[in-house]
């Protein structure tokens, strides 16, 4: 079975630019994959982010009381 040629009578690349567009959609998975992993570990910002919460759960923001009222800071 001969390639589909274009207007011009060349071969079009389409053949195989279907593997190399399945290969950059794995790599990206397989990236986003890691990063999930990263983000379950809390290696990044994990202890300080745990020091923000408050007694009901909530994570404080700013130098305030919760909106609970519980925990004062």
């Amino acid at each position: 079975m001969p390639l589909p040629r274009s207007k011009s009578g060349l071969p079009t690349p389409s053949s195989g630019s279907s593997s190399v567009l399945s290969k950059i959609v794995l790599l990206f998975l397989a990236f986003i994959a890691v990063l999930a992993v990263f983000g379950k570990l809390h290696w990044i910002g994990g202890k300080r982010l745990g020091a923000l919460k408050c007694e009901c759960g909530r994570y404080r923001i700013g130098k305030g009381p919760c909106a609970c009222g519980r925990g004062a800071g």
